[in-house]
């Protein structure tokens, strides 16, 4: 019975093929040392931000943050970060973004 369980658990943990796809096809484009950030997002799942080598942040979404923590590993070029100084002196984060994240203050 373990057996099953434990079958289940790992293929709920496995990231999608698409999914790394989308984190080597971003670390391609933007360089290294590229870091990744797995965050849990409530009962929707995990987001996994991901910063290149450029400072451009991108992200995924996933299932769990155990699927997140496998993205990771799945993908050579990615460091495991937490949001610590490093990491964010490592982004760039432009005008077009920040005015993305300030439109709903600005929409009161």
């Amino acid at each position: 019975m373990a057996d099953t369980t434990e079958q289940t658990n790992e293929a709920e943990q496995a990231p999608r093929k698409r999914d790394i796809a989308v984190a080597r096809r971003f670390v391609a484009e933007h360089g290294t040392p590229a870091r990744a950030v797995v965050h849990a997002v409530g009962r929707s799942g995990a987001r996994v931000v991901l910063v290149g080598g450029d400072g451009a942040m991108g992200d995924v979404f996933v299932p769990s943050t155990a699927t997140g923590n496998a993205l990771v590993d799945a993908v050579a070029e990615l460091d495991n970060a937490s949001w610590d100084a490093e990491t964010v002196n490592a982004t760039d984060i432009g005008a077009e973004h920040r005015r993305k994240m300030g439109r709903s203050l600005t929409r009161r």
